[in-house]
């Protein structure tokens, strides 16, 4: 869970949040300490940033999203449009625009997708030049995260992508509108679609915890690590046999 602590001086959030790596090495300056203003805008910034990209892109944010707007409204309700919330809205907007990009360049060099929802990804990936260096205002954020057709999440722990539809989802609470529960997938969702990048790791994955079932695991355990592997296997074998191309989609 991300956890956000309010304290008398937002240094310290600062501070840790430079520990974290990133290609970019997104930062704050030291410069603007005693200005505190400033110190408080690039702090929010940061926070921003790394939410939106924690490790796994979007899965922590999509499911942790609407209660980070609602337990940090209190704390920068005053400082008006400028304030936490558009800012996560904009790298939010810019790491699905991110994913996107990645899909459509995976897709343009031959790559493939599958499942119930692999038509409305290649359609969605398609539009990833329409975003690309675009996403500079909230307002931009707002357009794309409005638009259901380019709600795509990258969800690596189920590996699996969720093109989210509220209408179609398995995983919808009571209440629960605006974004998946990506800790609650469901196999037979009419959301989830895979690329050829999850089929390698579901193998992958498959291949560890049936070499974790040939070691020292007692035999309850080793029957349920192979058991989750062949689910593993079979879902990965399920994307080869029906696994579409964007010239396939055209068709």
């Amino acid at each position: 869970m991300i956890r956000v602590t309010s304290t008398a001086s937002e240094r310290n959030t600062s501070g840790c949040l430079r520990r974290e790596s990133s290609p970019q090495r997104h930062t704050c300056s030291i410069a603007t300490r005693g200005h505190p203003h400033t110190a408080s805008a690039d702090t929010r910034r940061t926070l921003a940033w790394h939410i939106a990209r924690r490790p796994g892109g979007l899965v922590a944010l999509a499911i942790q999203y609407g209660h980070l707007r609602t337990a940090m409204s209190g704390h920068y309700a005053s400082r008006g449009r400028d304030g936490i919330h558009e800012l996560l809205d904009i790298e939010t907007a810019r790491a699905t625009a991110d994913t996107l990009t990645a899909l459509n360049e995976d897709l343009a060099a031959g790559g493939a997708v599958s499942g119930p929802a692999a038509r409305r990804v290649i359609n969605a990936a398609a539009q990833a030049p329409d975003f690309t260096g675009a996403i500079i205002t909230a307002r931009d954020a707002r357009n794309l995260l409005g638009n259901p057709a380019l709600a795509v999440h990258d969800n690596p722990g189920g590996l699996l992508l969720c093109v989210y539809d509220p209408h179609k989802a398995l995983c919808r609470r009571e209440g629960q509108q605006d974004t998946p529960s990506l800790d609650r997938c469901v196999a037979t969702c009419a959301n989830i679609s895979r690329t050829d990048r999850h089929a390698d790791l579901l193998i992958r994955k498959a291949e560890l915890l049936e070499k974790q079932a040939g070691g020292l695991a007692p035999e309850p355990l080793a029957e349920r690590l192979r058991a989750r592997a062949g689910i593993l296997r079979a879902h990965a074998e399920q994307h080869h046999q029906t696994r579409m191309t964007t010239q396939e989609n055209s068709r």
